[in-house]
């Protein structure tokens, strides 16, 4: 598998691929924002690792850019550690998220999760095609469409969606999300399943504002119901 690691600071840069590359993983390295999407654009790559403050183009910028034609799995690196700082790289696209300092094998599990999680899809047989009303999902493909037209979903926006996809009309609460999509605690920090749920209601619903699948059940959690009514 092939990942992109893209950090202005070259020892830190070195040191992840020196030890993603001792797990196999083939391993290119950018310096800049700008380097990280021209290379994302014409490079195919299974996962990109992106530093939050970068020169030319700060990471945030381009995740937002790189979710314009890919859907790769994104890990942000940020010496930030305010939770207002994870809910906006999740809205510009980020699929997870590290402080620095970080201990290097919690990064190769996140990395592990996340290619896991991206390629699990493709070891399925049977339900690899979902469907409720508007909307279809190929778990195998990793594909979505609303009313037929193709929708770009984020590693985490397509498991999350999966989830309730398979599982209609049951309700989870924001930590059984956090638990079983995310596979790690963020502790206390429920806004991340908020983030998730209003981006997939803002690409799959028709009328974002009134959803008819992925619903809330106040106090409890959300949930996408069995038999949506047609608009």
């Amino acid at each position: 598998m092939k990942i992109l690691v893209v950090d202005d600071e070259p020892v830190l840069v070195k040191g992840i691929k020196f030890n993603l590359e001792g797990e196999g993983y083939t391993v290119e390295v950018g310096y800049d924002g700008e380097s990280a999407v021209e290379q994302a654009r014409n490079g195919a790559f299974d996962l990109i690792i992106l530093d939050l403050m970068m020169p030319k183009l700060d990471g945030l910028e381009a995740c937002m850019r790189i979710r314009e034609f890919s859907n790769v799995p994104i890990i942000m690196l940020t010496a930030r550690t305010e939770d207002n700082d994870k809910i906006i790289g999740f809205e510009y696209g980020a699929d997870d998220y590290i402080t620095k300092p970080f201990n290097i094998l919690e990064l190769k599990a996140r990395v592990r999760a996340l290619l896991r999680r991206a390629g699990l899809a493709e070891q399925k047989e049977d339900g690899k095609r979902l469907e409720v009303g508007h909307i279809k999902l190929d778990t195998r493909a990793r594909a979505a469409w609303r009313d037929g037209t193709p929708v770009e979903l984020t590693a985490k926006e397509f498991d999350l969606m999966e989830l309730f996809m398979r599982n209609p009309g049951r309700v989870y609460s924001r930590e059984n999300l956090l638990n079983v999509v995310w596979g790690y605690e963020y502790i206390g920090d429920y806004r991340t399943v908020d983030v998730h749920v209003r981006r997939l209601r803002e690409k799959l619903e028709l009328s974002p504002a009134e959803p008819q699948y992925i619903l809330t059940k106040w106090g409890v959690g959300y949930y996408l119901k069995d038999r949506p009514e047609e608009g």
